[in-house]
């Protein structure tokens, strides 16, 4: 007797071929971007048990003598241990600063599926070098900064790899609730990066590194057999593209008759080719126009580019710092243990997912982008200040102000990541121009990256005068993120004054 098909098959059979190869593209794409910050966070994890506090193992067990590093991993085992934890972030994300400026030419120019999957192999591999050294008693300061300047070039494959993949399939709805979950991403691989480092920190910490590096080289596999990069390939048909805009109170543009649809063909979640009916039923010669790609200047000159640009690169410089001296902090200042540190650190994630889903709620909602962006930075500054002076009183309110203030750090930094730059990538001006999108969204994160270059440096130079005076450089950064925006804002509020006065006397159904 035959049994009858299983549930899922039939949901799958149920739904429409589009949409099994759409949700198989973001299924992947979220998979690979989340194994690329899973393999990221290790290093902060490691940290403490690269230099430990050796007086709590008792005396040296090999000799009589009284030092307190004799527990910890040469070459940080000085009192400089604290600038070399600096470099060793600096040389993964000045790396990854200046490949991010040319990644997006490669991806252009190289099959997505080929580029994607390889850069995962690469970073896989450049990963478990790191944690190898362990294994193979490396004690050489270069030998971990190379290692880590290799990672940050190859790790530059795939934010430009899964936006340009996902942006073939979907268009660049106005609801920044889609694009804030997708975005999660981001968060879901630091906290399981968090977990996976944490559960052989104390244990052998080189297997911190080994299993993530095992981890992205195998999505990546699955990835090169299984990534559909256009629609198609598999005689999918292509998404509509509308031309047709309107200017919100922001000066970003979105489509004026279907926010779910498509404005343009690229973008965190925009859909790539051309309308069918536009190309099928008008003249042959429409094909054989194809927009130039935007250049450099031409890009800046998009009004909001810089703002946000430079108002990312602070945002992310806080968000980085804590990415990569959380942990640290967790056991100078509460005094836990190196894993049960990482495992608090997750909860800074948790609230990163929540900043970034409510981020996109309430930017959608009031249709300003700059104003969402500036109110969390305003509000996040004096939550950080909170943090570092009650956070560590109980489990409690550690736990409370990590989620708030995650929230708050990385909801703007998840915005303009996602909605911001898809909305300035098809502004109006550009009248859908497919290439000028990928050239902002290089402008923006690249810029950001610079950001999150400088915060872990600063860090580990500022750290050895006081834990007070990084958070204090925290917040100065948060006040700049905010201040960059203010013309945006004024834009955005002006906007919504004048819409006011043209509703006014009439009701909205």
């Amino acid at each position: 007797m035959r049994a009858a098909l299983a549930p899922g098959v039939r949901l799958l059979r149920a739904l429409p071929r589009d949409s099994r190869y759409r949700g198989l593209t973001l299924v992947l794409t979220f998979l690979s971007y989340t194994s690329y910050h899973l393999s990221r966070k290790p290093i902060s994890i490691v940290k403490s048990q690269l230099h430990p506090n050796c007086s709590t193992l008792g005396p040296n067990p090999h000799n009589d003598s009284n030092s307190t590093t004799w527990c910890s991993w040469a070459p940080f085992d000085g009192d400089n241990y604290k600038e070399l934890f600096g470099a060793l972030d600096n040389a993964f994300l000045v790396a990854y600063a200046i490949g991010m400026f040319i990644s997006g030419i490669f991806g252009e120019r190289l099959p997505l599926r080929y580029y994607l999957s390889g850069g995962m192999v690469l970073s896989g591999l450049f990963t478990s070098l790191f944690g190898l050294g362990y294994f193979w008693d490396i004690h050489v300061l270069w030998y971990f900064i190379i290692v880590q300047v290799c990672n940050g070039l190859v790790q530059t494959t795939g934010w430009p790899a899964v936006v340009a993949c996902v942006g073939n399939w979907f268009g660049k709805g106005k609801r920044g609730l889609i694009m804030g979950i997708w975005n999660s991403h981001t968060s879901v691989g630091n906290i399981l990066g968090s977990l996976i480092a944490g559960a052989w920190v104390s244990s052998a910490w080189g297997l911190s590194f080994v299993v993530p590096g095992i981890i992205i080289t195998t999505v990546g596999i699955i990835c090169f057999f299984f990534l559909v990069e256009y629609p198609e390939d598999v005689d999918c048909s292509p998404p509509l593209h509308h031309t047709v805009y309107d200017e919100d109170p922001g000066g970003v543009t979105t489509s004026e008759k279907d926010p779910e649809a498509v404005t343009s063909n690229e973008g965190p979640l925009s859909l790539s080719g051309q309308s069918s009916v536009d190309h099928h039923s008008n003249s042959p010669k429409e094909p054989a126009e194809e927009p130039e790609a935007i250049s450099f200047l031409g890009a800046l000159r998009i009004p909001g580019v810089v703002e946000f640009s430079l108002c990312l690169l602070f945002a992310k410089l806080v968000s980085y710092t804590f990415l990569y001296w959380l942990p640290l902090y967790i056991v100078n200042v509460a005094h836990f243990g190196a894993k049960e540190a990482g495992d608090l650190s997750t909860l800074f994630d948790v609230g990163g997912i929540l900043g970034g889903i409510l981020a996109g709620l309430i930017s959608d909602y009031t249709g300003g982008r700059a104003t969402t962006c500036c109110v969390m930075l305003v509000v996040a500054a004096p939550m950080l200040f909170l943090y570092n002076h009650v956070g560590q009183n109980g489990i409690g309110t550690s736990i409370a102000m990590l989620i708030i203030c995650g929230a708050l750090v990385n909801g703007p930094y998840a915005l303009i990541t996602t909605a911001v730059s898809a909305d300035l990538g098809t502004h109006e001006s550009l009248k859908g121009n497919a290439k000028a999108l990928s050239t902002v969204t290089a402008i923006i994160d690249g810029t950001g990256s610079v950001g999150a270059a400088l915060g872990p440096l600063l860090a580990g130079l500022i750290s050895p005068t006081g834990w007070n005076n990084v958070f204090y450089m925290l917040i100065a950064a948060d006040v700049l993120a905010c201040l960059l925006l203010a013309r945006v804002v004024v834009k955005e509020a002006r906007g919504w004054c004048g819409h006011m006065a043209r509703q006014r006397g009439f009701k909205e159904f």
